[in-house]
């Protein structure tokens, strides 16, 4: 198979690119290093289509190594035929090489091959043949044997029957027609395990859709349902159209023997073919609305992640809670913890009225500027102690509700320990709600991608596989933002492209024995970190302490010689250099002709480019240059919105049939899909993100349900 032929059809791009990414790929180069540092050798696609390039290959290697590995079974059974060969070679999927290899597949005890073993596979041989010569009822008599089990012409007839069905139903091109009508007439069709239980899957009770239109949240909701036991799920086929492509693949004539061949279809296709369509036809829907699901979870997470920090400001993190009280963490500007308390805002008006001085006394005594709260139980009430609070504080102060997700799961791990050893664990999640505000990226990668709950029916997807993808995701969010090396904590460091756990452990340790890096360079002293984890990494690190200006941009070390010359190209000086002042590169390389200038460096253009984005903003956040959070500074209940009203809110979520908006209720609001904007589009995310900031209008409130319903129609 000619991987570089196929993925560049495939994805549409040039045949060399493709090649030159499997070749990246396995000289052991990571996939953010490739899409940052690479781009000429691909046509700078971006991490994601460079990771979805990289899942391709590897299905078509397995695809490969599978194609291999049935020929070598059929070959040791001696039954490699050159047509065989041949179907094995052309065939362009798992399931195409499963159906080749279902007639070689060794079987338990089946209908089948009991026939067998009563000596009948020649009467099915001659019956199959349906001559006009023939007569089953008298080829029949030959076989009847008591000591064989065959007790009359009846029986033996019926076992030909099940061997001729059994062949029929492992017959790959039968499966593959069988396949294509069920695809495309297939109805999924939904009942109630019991019809008088209430449940969330009352929808579903009577419920029936093509399957090839079915949406996939619909399919992971009654999967889901099904697995509860609440519903009976099946497909209607159109049975009729798949018997008629068996007939015309298998029936010839209209002797004895094709009456009985006939038989023969309808019961290879009711007993053996159709279960096991559906069967396909279900995972195949399942893993279809899976993959979607996790590109969707996927999306949101990115966006998560990439959502601006709130830089240079004291936050005070309120973890909420009735019983064990309001956990309260307060930290500085860089994350560090100042104080920590425990307030009581729930527990009567005297522990309230106590909590609420203490809230006061630490927002005058740090100089707080913001308070972030968790958006867990009890979160609601906190967010009204908190909203009053700040109307007597001396200093403007704002408020934020954040997604305390995960925070209990990172509070309870080791890493929590090793950052805090001095802290309780429920005050821990205090603090992390705290710094997920100041800097989310950095503090949501301390937590695993799927305990932050930005997806659909994540806990129903293949677990390996939504790993894999999240994984890659914070990755590639981590590459994209750069990491400070004197800063960055192990975790922070792991998700740095090429570094390992042992060498990020060993970077902090370097640090702890040696002071902060004075330079990029020095990171080849760190122990186990070779030549080809500082080709990877080293570009994503930053040393803002570094004489070297380079080192503190996402320049990468080998373009050091290539960013110098330039500079000088474009008219800097020496003394310029040293002040690391290029804010007018960009102008000044504008004036130039561009191909000139790299066939001089010797480089391509989007190197070029990307050194002079570097250069004119050293050090830059991509975060920056989105919409900052909205910070509130009172509160709202559900019972003061009123249909028609407009308001302004954050997307919290991005689903397939909507998005859900942070209005500063407590209770998000749903924006169905049909209402995001005036012409059709096929997902939300095609428009929106999560982190955006919307104007939405209320329309309608259901306060028993706790619904709100919004349109962006406005």
């Amino acid at each position: 198979m000619n991987y570089s032929e196929i993925l560049a059809q495939e994805m549409n791009i040039r045949q060399d690119y493709a090649q030159n990414i499997i070749n990246l790929l396995d000289e052991g180069n990571t996939i953010p290093f490739i899409a940052r540092y690479r781009k000429e050798q691909h046509g700078s696609m971006d991490d994601q289509l460079i990771r979805e390039f990289s899942e391709k290959l590897e299905y078509y290697r397995n695809l490969d190594h599978r194609r291999e590995e049935i020929r070598e079974l059929i070959s040791a059974q001696d039954k490699l035929t050159d047509k065989v060969s041949a179907a094995i070679d052309s065939a362009k999927t798992l399931s195409e090489l499963d159906d080749i290899y279902r007639p070689f597949r060794p079987k338990r005890k089946t209908r089948a091959s009991v026939a067998k073993e009563k000596g009948l596979e020649p009467l099915a041989v001659a019956i199959f043949k349906q001559s006009a010569d023939i007569s089953p009822l008298t080829e029949g008599k030959k076989y009847i044997s008591a000591e064989k089990g065959v007790e009359d012409v009846a029986g033996a007839i019926a076992g030909a029957k099940d061997i001729i069905a059994e062949a029929i139903s492992d017959n790959a091109e039968i499966r593959k027609s069988v396949r294509t009508v069920a695809a495309k007439t297939g109805v999924i069709a939904v009942k109630p395990a019991d019809s008088e239980a209430d449940s969330v899957y009352e929808q579903y009770y009577d419920f029936t859709q093509q399957a090839a239109k079915i949406p996939n949240h619909r399919i992971l909701a009654i999967n889901r349902g099904e697995k509860e036991g609440v519903l009976k799920v099946g497909i209607n086929n159109d049975d009729e159209a798949a018997l008629d492509k068996i007939y015309q693949k298998t029936v010839h004539g209209k002797s004895e023997s094709s009456a009985i061949v006939k038989e023969a279809c309808d019961d290879a296709y009711q007993r053996l073919i159709a279960p096991s369509i559906e069967r396909e036809l279900r995972n195949t829907l399942t893993e279809r609305a899976a993959d979607e699901s996790i590109k969707v979870f996927a999306l949101n997470l990115k966006q998560l992640l990439m959502q601006p920090p709130v830089k240079g400001k004291v936050v005070i993190g309120l973890d909420p809670g009735y019983r064990t009280g309001c956990k309260t963490a307060v930290v500085d500007a860089t994350g560090k913890v100042l104080a920590t308390t425990v307030l009581y805002p729930t527990h009567g008006e005297a522990q309230a009225a106590r909590s609420k001085e203490k809230l006061l006394e630490l927002i005058d005594k740090y100089h707080a500027d913001i308070i972030s709260i968790g958006n867990g139980t009890a979160s609601k009430e906190t967010e009204l102690f908190a909203a009053d609070a700040i109307k007597d504080c001396k200093r403007k102060v704002y408020y934020m509700v954040v997604s305390e997700a995960g925070a209990s799961v990172y509070s309870a791990s080791k890493l929590a320990a090793a950052e805090l050893p001095e802290l309780d664990l429920t005050l821990r999640s205090a603090v992390s709600i705290a710094r997920r505000l100041q800097d989310p990226l950095a503090e949501l990668v301390k937590i695993e991608p799927k305990a932050i709950g930005v997806g659909q029916y994540q806990h129903d997807m293949p677990q390996k596989k939504l790993s894999e993808a999240l994984d890659g995701v914070v990755e590639d969010c981590v590459n994209a933002v750069g990491v400070d090396l004197n800063t960055a904590s192990p975790a922070l460091l792991s998700r740095v492209s090429g570094l390992t756990k042992t060498v990020c452990e060993n970077i902090a340790a370097y640090r702890e024995q040696n002071g902060a890096f004075t330079s990029r360079a020095e990171l080849r002293k760190v122990p186990k970190l070779g030549p080809k984890a500082f080709e990877q990494c080293a570009g994503f690190l930053r040393v803002p302490e570094s004489i070297e200006p380079f080192d503190r941009t996402g320049i990468h070390p080998e373009s050091y010689k290539a960013a110098r010359e330039l500079l000088n190209i474009l008219g800097y000086s020496d003394a310029d250099v040293k002040k690391a002042d290029f804010s007018d590169v960009i102008p000044r390389l504008k004036k130039k002709n561009v191909a000139e200038v790299t066939s001089k460096l010797g480089i391509g253009a989007p190197t070029v480019i990307d050194i002079a984005k570097e250069l004119s903003k050293p050090g830059r956040d991509p975060r920056d240059e989105l919409p900052a959070p909205i910070l509130r500074s009172d509160v709202l209940d559900i019972k003061d919105l009123r249909e028609g009203m407009e308001m302004k809110g954050t997307v919290r979520n991005v689903i397939d049939f909507g998005v859900f908006v942070d209005i500063g209720v407590h209770q998000d609001g749903l924006v169905h899909i049909s209402q995001i904007c005036d012409h059709y589009i096929k997902h939300p995310s095609e428009v929106l993100k999560v982190g955006d900031i919307v104007n939405v209008r209320i329309l309608s409130v259901d306060e028993k349900k706790n619904r709100i319903s919004l349109t962006m129609k406005l």
